[in-house]
């Protein structure tokens, strides 16, 4: 077992400590499948009491209407993630198996700095404008349009980039005057309390006010999603948990939040830059090993060049060999862990059923860093239209499926043909061009050569299969308030 942070502790109620029946754990480093260290396993009287802990801090505290406490507090918070920025980059390589680099960006760094806008957006935000005078059934009105927390959230998330879910729920809902309970994933408990240590040692925040539940099983999303205590569930995951999710949501008519799968589609047009834009998505695809919900996995290129496409992405993808995530060059770490592996590679032999081939991967690298960890070398499939499963279903690994189109309306329709809709990119040489087909893909966010989505003050989500809602800018932040009209007599 190894020390990379004090041992991993549940909060709640404003307490740091094991789950009430003692059990925990293990925390396992998914490029070694060393044990690194254990996490207490919550039972259902510690869901309990942190629902109770959240409720009662909502409903007796002065939390929800003190916004200058609230910024007061977020800032004390982002001081704390800043100066304990060394030690949880180290953490999250550790557990989530995220290369090193990508922790000085939306691994770490980028949702820290996007609490500390979120926090200054609470700061300055309109929590009552003026609707004006009118008359109404002939009665003289004055009107207040105001805008108030929800209550409790649930906010239960992944382990593909922990800091930046975690942070990209917990900012917000708190920020608006929530208070909250955090159910992370039980691959990467340990930064999310990590999270709940520095809220407990470094901030003023009340007692009940932020808690977190760790737990192996999926048991206490399950209770979190029906409790009529909980007022908003924010869910990130796979859309097949969000569907479980909404359902069990709806006993309560709970408000849902969900940002879901992807199938994305980077398109290029006859005009672009072939080996600019080939080699951009090929690359982006390596990224923390293919774990990211809105990476563009399929790439649709004009027949023409079809040949020349796949030699450009299988070069790229083959120099991106999979590596220690600690390395500050690597770019594709491992898997998170066996069961994750195990699917991916099922979607390779179901490649091969569907009368695809491989141009580069396919399989596990060898060599003595791969004889241990969750490794799937970068591959490329080709030979398959829109049509296979392996075109259409999320892998969540290092995959890309190319595609040929016929035309600029064919790339659409190809885009288009998906029961996801999370993002995407566009690739020419003329600018409005590429904008007119971005106008026409049905997804939540878009890339036009090579331009970045990806930040703090743009809201993320998107249509379709892929999710209901926003999570950052001030469309995430407003997702977690309730809108209250008060009319008065004139």
């Amino acid at each position: 077992m190894s020390e990379l942070a004090p041992p991993a502790a549940l909060l709640v109620d404003g307490e740091l400590r094991g789950a009430s029946g003692g059990a925990t754990f293990p925390i396992v480093n998914p490029a070694t499948e060393e044990v690194i260290g254990s996490a207490p396993d919550a039972s259902a009287g510690d869901t309990d009491a942190a629902i109770a802990a959240a409720r009662r801090a909502f409903d007796t505290s002065s939390w929800a209407e003190d916004v200058e406490f609230r910024v007061h507090c977020l800032r004390q918070l982002h001081q704390a993630l800043v100066d304990a920025g060394p030690a949880m980059r180290a953490l999250t390589t550790a557990e989530a198996g995220a290369p090193a680099m990508f922790t000085a960006g939306p691994q770490y760094d980028v949702p820290v700095e996007t609490l500390a806008w979120t926090t200054e957006l609470a700061a300055g935000y309109e929590w009552e404008h003026d609707l004006g005078l009118a008359s109404p059934m002939g009665i003289a009105t004055a009107r207040t349009v105001r805008r108030e927390p929800i209550g409790v959230v649930a906010a239960i998330t992944p382990w593909n980039f922990p800091n930046q879910i975690n942070l990209a729920k917990i900012g917000p809902a708190l920020a608006a005057g929530n208070t909250v309970v955090l159910k992370p994933a039980p691959d990467t408990p340990w930064v999310a309390a990590e999270l709940g240590r520095l809220a407990t040692e470094y901030t003023d925040l009340p007692a009940g006010v932020l808690n977190i539940v760790t737990a192996q099983s999926h048991e206490a999303g399950a209770v979190l999603s029906s409790d009529p205590r909980v007022d908003m569930v924010s869910f990130t995951g796979s859309t097949a948990t969000g569907r479980t999710i909404m359902a069990a949501a709806a006993s309560t008519l709970k408000k849902t939040f969900l940002e879901l799968g992807g199938k994305s589609a980077s398109i290029v047009l006859d005009d672009a830059d072939l080996g600019g834009a080939v080699g951009l998505t090929a690359f982006s695809v390596c990224v923390h090993a293919g774990q990211g919900c809105a990476l563009t996995t399929r790439l649709v290129v004009p027949r023409a060049s079809y040949d020349e496409a796949v030699e450009i992405a299988a070069a790229t993808m083959a120099g991106l060999r999979p590596g220690d995530p600690r390395d500050p060059g690597t770019v594709c770490g491992p898997l998170i862990n066996a069961t994750q592996r195990d699917r991916v590679e099922g979607y390779l032999r179901l490649a091969r059923e569907e009368g695809g081939s491989f141009a580069v991967g396919g399989g596990r690298p060898d060599g003595a860093v791969h004889a241990r960890g969750f490794w799937i070398e970068p591959t490329v499939v080709v030979g398959l239209d829109n049509k296979a499963r392996t075109a259409r279903e999320e892998i969540f690994g290092p995959v890309l499926v190319v595609i040929a189109h016929d035309g600029e309306d064919d790339a659409v329709r190809i885009a288009n043909d998906s029961p996801y809709g999370l993002s995407g990119s566009v690739s020419s040489s003329d600018e409005a061009r590429a904008m007119h087909v971005a106008r026409r893909i049905r997804t939540g966010t878009l890339s036009v050569n090579g331009g970045v989505w990806f930040s703090g003050d743009a809201p993320f989500g998107g249509y379709k299969q892929s999710g209901i809602g926003r999570e950052m800018g001030v469309a995430g932040f407003e997702e977690y308030l309730e809108t209250k009209v008060i009319a008065r007599g004139a």
